[in-house]
C-alpha cells in the first residue's frame, strides 16, 4: 500500500517530519514553534478515524520529549481529550520542564475560539474572586488582559503561519 493510502498513513508521515522540522528551526534561530497537531473540530471524527490519530500524536509527542532537546509545552483543551494521551502529554511537558532551548507548543484540542473561551472565564473567575464588578470588569477589559490568560501567555505573537493539510 502506498504511503498516503489512507489519513493514517498521512499522518504518521506527516510525524515523522516534525523532528527535521525543529532541528531546521533551532539552526536558523527561532525561538517558539507551535505544532498544531489536532483541532477541536477535529475530536468530532469517527472513533475509528480518531483513535489512530490520537496515538500516532501521543508517539511524536513522547518521541520529542525522549530526545531531551526541546522544552515542550501542550497548550489546548486537554479537558476534551482521552485521558491517555493527556497525561501523555503532561508527561512530556514535565520532562522537558528544564530544557533550555526551542519552546515547542503542543496543540492539541486546539482551537482558536476555545483559547479566547478559556481566557476570558479565566478573567471572569479570577476578578470574581477580588470582588470586581462587571461594571469594573467591562472597563478592564482589553486585549492585553485577554493575552495575558492565552495559553501561550507570555510568548510572542507567530511571525509565520505555515498550513500544510491543503485547506485554504
Amino acid at each position: 500500500k502506498a504511503v498516503g493510502a489512507d489519513s493514517t498513513d498521512g499522518h504518521r508521515a506527516g510525524a515523522a517530519n516534525i523532528e527535521p522540522l525543529l532541528g531546521w528551526c533551532e539552526e536558523i534561530g527561532v525561538e517558539v514553534v507551535t505544532l498544531w497537531l489536532l483541532s477541536t473540530d477535529n475530536l468530532n471524527r469517527p472513533v475509528a478515524e480518531l483513535e489512530p490519530l490520537l496515538s500516532i500524536i501521543g508517539d511524536a509527542v513522547e518521541s520529542l520529549a525522549v530526545q531531551q532537546r526541546w522544552r515542550l509545552h501542550p497548550v489546548g483543551a486537554l479537558d476534551l481529550l482521552p485521558e491517555n494521551l493527556a497525561q501523555r502529554l503532561k508527561a512530556a511537558e514535565e520532562q522537558t520542564r528544564d530544557i533550555d532551548g526551542l519552546l515547542v507548543n503542543i496543540a492539541v484540542g486546539y482551537g482558536g475560539r476555545r483559547e479566547i473561551a478559556d481566557a476570558v472565564r479565566a478573567i471572569l473567575l479570577e476578578h470574581a474572586a477580588r470582588g470586581t464588578s462587571l461594571e469594573e470588569l467591562a472597563d478592564l477589559m482589553s486585549v492585553e488582559l485577554i493575552s495575558q490568560h492565552l495559553y501561550t501567555k507570555g510568548q510572542p505573537d507567530p511571525d509565520l503561519v505555515i498550513r500544510t493539510s491543503g485547506e485554504q
